[in-house]
């Protein structure tokens, strides 16, 4: 079971380029993309939005991947917009709480929210007061940003096909961390083991910095973490990456094959981040927006901060995204459901 993805903004590295090529229907969302300045300017020019200030509703505490990626896009559109753009954080519940504020607020273009994957992962496990597709307007996805397959180096092996090979003569002595039950470094392990037929353990931390210390000790062996925070520990030879979680190799690491490539067909995940607007929002509304986010993450600030990241902008059109949030729910359900996962 493959989880695909949007396809990234123009303008990306070879590597990113065949992510995109390599997908049906991507050069029509980039032909869209790359239109952008001049719908954007006549969608402002018919006052369609914004006519107010907006709030960013991001359902977790500051300083965490979401709320930073929120803030990048936010901090570009307050220059761009005739209107101020705020980031508000509404932590709890597993992100329940601030999701929840705005499936209830009025869809007229001042309140989105500002999730990750775990916007489709979570209903899986948990009773939520809200339908995370019902319930919300799709606007676009931000980006999305790779996971990496290390292990400590005292594990005897160098490559996926030497990990499977290990795991399969030591069945269940293996653990893989993850920065969270049910977050998507968490089912990439999951999915991980069910299409390489290998056994591990899964133990949750809260959140990588907790995890990378264990992992580098040699107290778990294994973790699909996200590039950016593992990236420092593999360059300094403290950990071993294996490879890239994507669908094609990254600009950051070109040397280190994708899973799939190194022998477990069909496997692909990535976390990601996106934008939705309060249910029936209109589309003047969700389609100004989109194009105003396009536009942000061409400028060279958010471009570098994105790049720092380890994250692909993506800025789809909301017709677009709409289809890959019902896709990704679908197959998030159906691995949360296979693996038994449920919320702590």
């Amino acid at each position: 079971m493959a989880f695909h993805h949007c396809a990234p903004l123009g303008g990306q590295p070879a590597a990113e380029a065949r992510l995109s090529a390599a997908r049906p229907g991507r050069r029509a969302v980039l032909a869209g993309v790359l239109g952008v300045p001049a719908l954007w300017t006549r969608a402002k020019a018919q006052g369609a939005w914004p006519s107010r200030p907006v709030r960013f509703i991001v359902p977790y505490p500051p300083g965490g991947p979401t709320d930073i990626m929120g803030r990048v896009v936010a901090t570009q559109l307050a220059r761009d917009l005739p209107y101020p753009v705020v980031v508000e954080n509404k932590a709890g519940a597993a992100g329940s709480i601030g999701s929840a504020e705005v499936a209830r607020a009025a869809p007229d273009g001042t309140t989105f929210l500002v999730n990750a994957s775990a916007h489709v992962i979570v209903p899986h496990m948990m009773r939520l007061p809200y339908d995370a597709v019902a319930d919300f307007t799709p606007v676009t996805n931000i980006a999305l940003v790779p996971l990496m397959l290390v292990v400590t180096p005292g594990l005897p092996v160098h490559s996926v096909a030497e990990l499977v090979a290990y795991a399969k003569a030591n069945p269940g002595r293996l653990s893989y961390a993850s920065s969270s039950n049910g977050g998507a470094p968490h089912l990439a392990g999951e999915l991980f083991k069910q299409l390489a037929g290998v056994e591990m353990q899964h133990v949750p931390y809260r959140g990588s910095g907790q995890a990378l210390p264990d992992l580098l000790a040699g107290n778990v062996q294994v973790m699909f973490d996200s590039m950016p925070s593992s990236a420092g520990a593999v360059r300094d030879g403290k950990l071993r990456a294996l490879a890239v979680t994507t669908e094609g190799r990254q600009p950051a690491f070109p040397d280190l094959p994708t899973v799939a490539e190194a022998g477990v067909a069909g496997y692909e995940i990535s976390t990601w981040y996106g934008i939705w607007a309060p249910p029936r929002c209109p589309a003047e509304i969700t389609g100004a927006v989109q194009q105003a986010v396009a536009r942000a993450l061409r400028q060279p600030e958010p471009m570098a901060r994105m790049a720092a990241l380890g994250a692909v902008p993506v800025a789809d059109t909301p017709a677009h995204y709409a289809g890959f949030v019902a896709t990704e729910f679908a197959r998030w359900g159906q691995l949360v459901t296979t693996a038994n996962i449920r919320a702590d």
